[in-house]
């Protein structure tokens, strides 16, 4: 793979996609002076699939392609920087032992296993709390020798965290931590979660941020907005993730509730107003 030219295609830009150059196309179909060695289209939603096969069969004309990426639950392999992902992220681990009834990624990855570690500070691991001490330690390591400031985007789960790992966390500085709130279990350890990180000396700022799961069948906006208040009043700044269907539908009328809650201002505005 080192001396071939692969270009990839992705069919939609996101926070994560590769910057454009020779060899990333964002939703093109080729000119007549693209050449490569093979072509890689590379989905993360279900709902792009359609026009992912469409690029398919255009690039076939410039070579062979292979389609995948989390979209087709392919399993992954080693990461690869910069490859799939922008330069920065990286992924040291990859499945969880938990089986959340809404996550694909059990069912797609298994259980979890531990990749070699790389260079990068946007830890993007389905859940590095459940790796092993080593492991953790390792990737501590790596990130205190990054000039960035490390961001753990990945969703650390709260049940998981003790006091002696917040201030672990506290010490590496990061410019953000996201935790998750997704079902009603994880209300009571994100409380735990919260004590152990203000004890460490966070702050609740856009820094400690935590996904609320909403638009999932039976939710409705006034649960909804109980849970992102919890996870307010736990100490978190909470940013709302709404649910899709495998299509990527969802409701116009929750889309409309999540921009509310999915900007760090506005979020902020309206929460501090209902105390």
């Amino acid at each position: 793979m080192e001396n071939q030219r692969i270009i990839r295609v992705f069919p939609r830009k996101t926070k994560a996609t590769p910057p454009l150059d020779d060899l990333v196309r964002i939703n093109t179909i080729p000119t007549l002076f693209d050449y490569a060695d093979e072509i890689h289209i590379s989905v993360a939603f279900t709902w792009d699939i359609a026009r992912a096969e469409y690029l398919a069969n255009q690039w076939k004309a410039v070579a062979p392609v292979k389609l995948g990426g989390p979209a087709f639950s392919e399993k992954g392999g080693d990461f690869v920087p910069g490859m799939y992902m922008r330069k920065g992220y990286v992924i040291t681990s990859r499945g969880c032992n938990n089986k959340c009834w809404f996550c694909c990624v059990p069912k797609v990855q298994g259980g979890l296993i531990e990749l070699p570690i790389v260079d990068g500070y946007i830890i993007q691991d389905d859940n590095l709390l459940a790796c092993s001490e080593h492991h953790i330690n390792a990737v501590f390591e790596m990130l205190r020798r990054q000039k960035e400031r490390p961001v753990f985007a990945g969703g650390l789960e709260a049940k998981l965290l003790t006091q002696e790992m917040a201030f672990r966390l506290k010490e590496l500085n990061p410019a953000s931590l996201f935790f998750a709130y997704d079902t009603k279990d994880d209300y009571e350890p994100l409380i735990h979660a919260g004590k152990y990180l203000t004890e460490a000396g966070f702050k609740k700022n856009d820094i400690v941020r935590c996904y609320v799961l909403i638009g999932y069948r039976g939710d409705t906006f006034e649960k909804a907005e109980k849970r992102l208040r919890q996870a307010w009043d736990a100490g978190f700044f909470p940013f709302a993730m709404l649910y899709r269907d495998e299509k990527g539908l969802c409701e116009k009328e929750w889309k409309q509730f999540q921009r509310l809650y999915a900007n760090s201002y506005i979020t902020g505005s309206i929460l501090r107003k209902k105390i």
